[in-house]
Formats: C-alpha cells, structure tokens, sequence
C-alpha cells in the first residue's frame, strides 16, 4: 500500500503545472474567500469591519460570488464617510471601486468598469498603495478588451499618490502605448 501511495504522490507531483493550475488555483480562491469572511465576522467594532470588508469584497468576487461582493462593497462605501482620516481609506475606495468595476465588466457593462476603474485612483492612496501601489487586476481586465485610453488616464491618477513606483508606472505607460498588455506581477495578487 505504501508503494501505491508514493507511486500515486510521485504521478500527481509529475503532472504539468498548467493541469495541476485550475484545480489548485479554484482551492486557493476558496480557502482566501474563507478566510476573509471569517475575518469579517470577527470584527469587533464597525471600524474593524470597515477594514475588513476589503478583503471580503474582494475575494467573494475571485470566488465567483458577484451578488454578495457588490453587498460588500456597498457596505463599505456606505462607511467611508465616516473613515475619511482611517490608514485603510484609500484602500477602501480603490476596492469598492475595483470591484464594482469587475462586476461592470462581467456583466458587459464596459463603460461603466472604465469609470470604475478611474474613481478607485480618487484617493491620496494609502501607506500600502503609495510604496507598492495598487491592484492593477481592474486595469488588465479592461486592455484584455482594449480600454487602453482609460488604463493609461488611470495610471497618471495613480502616479499622484504612487510615488515609490520605481518606474513601474512609466514602463507599463509606454507598453500600454505601444499596444502590448504589461506583465503586472505582484499588483495583481493583492
């Protein structure tokens, strides 16, 4: 039996990383949707919640649940007002809006993820985004449909509060001119 469960080990370790990807990456969206709901529900006060929505809006979309993120980032929106002077707003206002925009996009709605995606650069940024700089997944969806003027409008708003870019920005500004897609790296993952 133990010889079956290495050879077994040894086949599913020998199988390409492109058949392998589908399945682990379906198991990784999951595993960080439930996470950020249970983060959620352990916020204790409406601050913590206010912080901890951007996570829950963000991966209930990656998990596929478009309806509950929308609710997620309503609720968030709904408390901005209230954190203007939080680390986490701008954070908050790029995930609300990225959200929303994706959720523009999956439903055909094209015009309406482009000024999404403008309104999430509306912020002084964050500590996080202004030495990392933000999520750029918004921003890819819409040059994979050829909303290049729009990514390009975006990148300049980011540039107010991006200031430790090491010239991401102006790199992935001429490759978007030249009409190639940049490789975002790790702005796509948070």
């Amino acid at each position: 039996m133990k010889i079956f469960i290495s050879i077994l080990t040894f086949a599913l370790f020998a199988v390409s990383c492109e058949k392998r990807a589908p399945w682990a990456e379906e198991l990784a969206k999951k595993d960080k949707y439930a996470e950020a709901i249970t983060k959620l529900s352990q916020a204790k006060t409406e601050e913590d919640r206010f912080c901890a929505l951007n996570a829950a809006e963000t991966e209930a979309y990656n998990a596929g649940k478009k309806d509950e993120a929308g609710r997620y980032a309503a609720e968030q929106a709904g408390l901005l007002p209230k954190y203007r002077k939080n680390w986490n707003y701008g954070n908050a206002v790029h995930d609300i809006n990225s959200v929303l925009g994706r959720i523009a996009l999956s439903e055909g709605r094209t015009e309406d993820a482009k000024k999404f995606l403008l309104k999430s650069a509306d912020s002084d940024g964050s500590p996080q985004m202004n030495s990392f700089g933000p999520n750029m997944i918004l921003a890819k969806e819409l040059l994979e449909k050829g909303e290049r003027e729009a990514v390009l409008q975006y990148f300049k708003k980011c540039s107010r509060f991006w200031k430790g870019s090491h010239g991401e920005l102006g790199e992935w500004t001429k490759q978007v001119e030249a009409g190639q897609t940049p490789d975002f790296g790790a702005n796509l993952l948070y």
